[in-house]
């Protein structure tokens, strides 16, 4: 089992910027696959950005390409998200994810998920 826990949420005005981080028990064979998802409400979950733990290879959805950044930090087991530039469109619960498979944007690519961290934008 992996356990992941989210902090860094909060709530911002239009043009801040904030940086989650998703701190995971162990990096295992479980845990290829790293990604950042959200939720708004009454939309589905949404794949923000992912990254393989061994290559570091990056994915992002076209509407933070140039705004958010994934990153890890191997030796302490975390997983960063930094959001620049944020819009009101961004407000939604994101979600630290990891997966064995291939590190791709969809939620079924993954195994294990955290509780989240609300994100609210403000114009």
């Amino acid at each position: 089992q992996v356990q992941l826990v989210e902090s860094g949420g909060g709530s911002v005005q239009a043009g801040g910027s904030l940086r989650l981080s998703c701190a995971a028990s162990r990096y295992t064979d479980s845990t290829y696959c790293m990604g950042w998802f959200r939720q708004a409400p009454g939309k589905e979950r949404e794949g923000v950005a992912s990254i393989s733990y061994r290559f570091g290879i990056t994915r992002y959805t076209d509407s933070v390409k140039g705004r958010f950044t994934i990153s890890q930090d191997n030796a302490k087991n975390t997983l960063y998200l930094q959001m620049n530039s944020l819009k009101p469109e961004d407000t939604a619960m994101y979600y630290c994810a990891a997966g064995g498979g291939l590190c791709g944007l969809g939620p079924s690519h993954y195994n294990y998920w955290g509780q989240g961290t609300q994100v609210t934008v403000s114009s």
